[in-house]
């Protein structure tokens, strides 16, 4: 059974995730509390505001609490919906101002229309909002990148080191799980996808990262769909 679908892990596979950590992060860490004072009013921005108050078990954090715990979760890197819609929509003021364009490895560029070629679909799965990887595609380094996707998947589709969040990819883009290829430089999302039945691929574009009994490239120049 062939591969129909391709779907890509973002930092650390497509992306530096030094850009993340070092632009990206420090960007909406710093842009938060202005960004929430001016768009508090906003129903999304209300919505992730109240989401936060209900997660930390807040219920009654001011605005600058909100700020306090939702700086705390970039430092940690935390995986939750609210933070990462809002720094997707933070990420789109810095973005449309110029203040940065999106890495992208030369690498996965040069790979996609050979991808496209082949009549593969071609998805996005990361733990930063649908609409942050938008953004990160379509002002990369490289332009406009977002006509060569077929759709992006984030948290809402669910923990990307779980199972179930790939079965929902899968249903998603009706495909049979073997139809689909899911490359990844995390080896517990890898794990995950195998166990919902994809076809996996580890990304190892750094000679200490840690690896597992999955195949291997250290480069889209390598990939084979054959």
């Amino acid at each position: 059974m062939g591969i129909r679908a391709i779907v890509v892990d973002t930092a650390g596979t497509t992306t530096d995730l030094n850009f993340i950590k070092e632009t990206l992060f420090p960007y909406s860490a710093n842009a938060l509390s202005e960004f929430l004072a001016a768009n508090q009013s906003n129903v999304l921005v209300d919505n992730c505001i109240c989401d936060v108050r209900d997660i930390a078990l807040e219920p009654d954090a001011s605005l600058e609490r909100v700020v306090e715990i939702l700086q705390q979760w970039i430092a940690e890197d935390r995986k939750a919906t609210p933070l990462k819609t809002l720094q997707g929509l933070i990420w789109k003021q810095g973005y449309a101002k110029g203040e940065f364009t999106g890495h992208i490895y030369p690498d996965f560029i040069d790979a996609i229309d050979a991808i496209k070629s082949q009549n593969v679909r071609l998805y996005s799965f990361s733990s930063g909002s649908a609409e942050a990887q938008q953004l990160l595609f379509s002002h990369s380094d490289a332009g406009d990148l977002t006509p060569k996707f077929d759709g992006h998947f984030d948290t809402r589709t669910g923990n990307k080191l779980f199972k179930q969040a790939y079965c929902n990819i899968i249903n998603t883009i009706s495909l049979a799980p073997k139809q689909v290829l899911f490359i990844s430089d995390v080896v517990e999302e890898l794990k995950a996808a195998q166990e919902a039945g994809m076809r996996t691929l580890q990304m190892v574009r750094d000679d200490e990262q840690r690896t597992a009994e999955h195949p291997q490239i250290t480069s889209f120049a390598e990939l084979s769909l054959s």
